[in-house]
């Protein structure tokens, strides 16, 4: 283990669309040393390995695993790769640090859990906003009371692109608002079911519509598509007395609580009416969401509380994601 007061000794496996990004906070962070770059293109190694001149590079993730003073591994590698890779770095003593989602399947998940608890290792799947400090505001309303009883919860994942092949629209963008919603309801579904269309890759939808119910009747909707003229990062919590919207493409107003709600005034037959009150903003910090994940991250493996809620959410994402993939393949014409 790193001493106290000295660096933690990381290594990244994958250079390609996101790596990059997480070799910045990695290696600016205080008490973190990027020791380690891993690709298995070697013109991105020798890219960042100008970049990132004290950290040793190498095509193969056994060498990382081979470093016994390497502390932690950070995967950023395709979904695919993820199981493998995070299960032989738990087996090799690492803490693990894998981007979402944990797996592609809940089997797979549950044995990355298992196993991390039973050697007593973080295993953080990187779901990036959950760390988002406009989500933050987000679940403090709902957990305050402040919106009143939640009712619904939708979600709004648009844009015209990035089209993928090697996943479709619902593990690529339903992933990060599949894991807000859970993380706002603070419960697991008991029905799913997604209706989804391939229209530019046979069996790869792009474009799909999904619904969930939990256990104390709250209901969500996620609308998921990389075909749509407009880019719109959207999340709606509808709540019996507020109601609350988190927009990332808004540069101020990332939060909105509007004082609107349904109302049964004791002057009346009984019949519901609406009330409109006042529509206010919470300021938000501006602090990078990526950098406060990773933060959490080192924070986790330096003093081990809480060291198992982040993999026990990663794979209730997980067990929902294979829950409205099976949906969308019974619905497929």
């Amino acid at each position: 283990m790193t001493p106290p007061g000295e660096s933690l000794r990381l290594g990244l496996a994958g250079l390609g669309y996101w790596g990059p990004n997480l070799a910045r906070n990695l290696d600016d962070l205080p008490g973190s040393r990027l020791a380690w770059l891993s690709d298995r293109d070697e013109a991105h190694l020798e890219r960042y390995a100008a970049r990132y001149p004290k950290a040793r590079t190498t095509t193969s993730f056994d060498d990382l695993l081979a470093d016994e003073e390497l502390e932690a591994v950070v995967i950023a590698t395709p979904v695919v790769t993820h199981h493998e890779l995070a299960q032989r770095a738990l087996l090799a003593g690492k803490h693990v640090f894998v981007e979402k989602p944990l797996a592609t399947t809940a089997a797979d998940a549950e044995e990355l859990v298992a196993l991390a608890q039973e050697r007593n290792l973080v295993l953080m799947p990187g779901h990036l906003l959950l760390y988002h400090p406009g989500i933050a505001k987000l679940k403090e309303l709902v957990d305050s009371g402040e919106l009143g009883h939640i009712l619904c919860i939708y979600g709004n994942r648009v844009n015209l692109g990035q089209i993928r092949r090697d996943e479709n629209v619902l593990w690529s963008l339903g992933a990060h608002d599949l894991s807000v919603i859970l993380h706002l309801v603070g419960e697991e579904p008991v029905e799913c079911w997604a209706r989804g269309e391939s229209f530019l890759t046979e069996g790869i939808e792009d474009v799909a519509f999904c619904y969930l119910r939990f256990p104390s009747g709250v209901v969500a909707h996620m609308h998921l598509s990389w075909l749509d003229p407009h880019k719109m990062r959207k999340m709606t919590v509808v709540g019996k007395e507020k109601m609350a919207v988190f927009d990332d493409m808004e540069l101020e107003r990332k939060v909105t609580v509007y004082d609107k709600g349904p109302e049964q005034r004791s002057d009346t037959y009984g019949e519901w009416q609406t009330r409109s009150g006042d529509i206010w903003s919470p300021k938000i910090p501006n602090d990078e969401p990526l950098r406060l994940e990773c933060e959490h991250f080192l924070t986790l493996v330096r003093d081990g509380n809480g060291r198992f809620e982040a993999a026990r959410a990663g794979l209730a994402v997980v067990r929902a994601l294979e829950q409205l993939q099976a949906s969308l393949e019974r619905e497929r014409v």
